[in-house]
């Protein structure tokens, strides 16, 4: 497969539907946590790294597969000593759309894996061969000037996408390996993203689940990797985003998202995004 140069660009280029990328890092890169207005699904391919998505630590073995949606906030953690390989692939909505209307909806896993906040996927050894022979044939297509390269990137990247959804949906039991994880951040975590308009001060949040400022404050950052101002800042202007992406106004994304001042809407959202809601909605459109 062809090698593209990692950077740390998170949102997409020109308006295909989907963006394909094999990387390949001898030194480790460094990668802040971050959110995507779309689909990212994750091929781990060899390397020494865990991956922290919504509180939860996944240490990655060649072949894991992570999948992410637009909420999720994630984070790799890269540790030298070996080659750090990988394929990205990035899916808008619109890709699974033209799949639905067939009545494949291969977006599924996606939404099942947030649902039950489990987001990896160990396939089998013969699964495992199939998708990376995909793989490669999404990268040839990808990088072929041919008649019909683009039609066939889709076909194959179709096709693995069928062979993930089997795999995770055919994967017997309920297997917890590997991860590192806190039920008591979990269940804060849950009451956060279920109640994003309320109050969500790390006093009422300690209050609420019995827990000192202090021991919550420190027991947040161990499992997020961030505080838990940061995290709800964080996620508050991800929903806002994808409000924006909806069709919402520039001041009901900032209300129905917890934001009780515009202000400080206005520069959480320049400082995660780089632009102001209204230039992001306008480029959008």
């Amino acid at each position: 497969m062809n090698k593209d140069i990692w950077t740390d660009r998170q949102v997409m280029l020109g308006k295909s539907a989907f963006e394909f990328y094999h990387y390949l890092d001898e030194i480790p890169p460094k990668v802040e946590f971050h959110q995507h207005p779309f689909y990212e699904l994750f091929f781990f391919l060899d390397g020494n790294a865990n991956y922290t998505i919504e509180g939860k630590t996944y240490k990655l073995r060649p072949g894991d597969i992570l999948l992410t949606n637009s909420l999720d906030i994630h984070r790799p953690e890269i540790f030298p000593g070996k080659p750090y390989e990988r394929i990205v692939i990035w899916l808008e909505d619109s890709f699974f759309d033209r799949l639905r209307a067939g009545g494949d909806d291969l977006a599924s896993c996606f939404a099942d894996a947030a649902r039950k906040d489990y987001r990896r996927i160990r396939p089998s050894h013969g699964s495992l061969i199939r998708m990376r022979t995909l793989c490669s044939q999404i990268s040839k297509a990808r990088n072929s000037r041919a008649l019909g390269s683009y039609t066939l990137a889709y076909a194959y990247l179709s096709a693995f996408l069928v062979e993930v959804c089997r795999c995770y949906f055919e994967t017997p039991g309920f297997l917890r390996e590997d991860i590192t994880e806190s039920q008591k951040i979990n269940g804060i975590l849950e009451y956060i993203n279920g109640n994003i308009t309320l109050d969500l001060s790390l006093d009422e949040i300690s209050q609420r689940f019995y827990i000192s400022k202090f021991y919550l404050s420190k027991l947040f950052k161990r499992f997020t990797g961030m505080s838990l101002y940061q995290y709800i800042i964080k996620k508050r202007v991800t929903i806002s985003r994808d409000m924006l992406l909806g069709g919402a106004s520039v001041t009901s994304a900032c209300m129905e998202c917890g934001f009780n001042d515009y202000s400080n809407y206005l520069k959480a959202f320049k400082r995660e995004f780089g632009r102001t809601p209204s230039e992001f909605a306008n480029l959008r459109r």
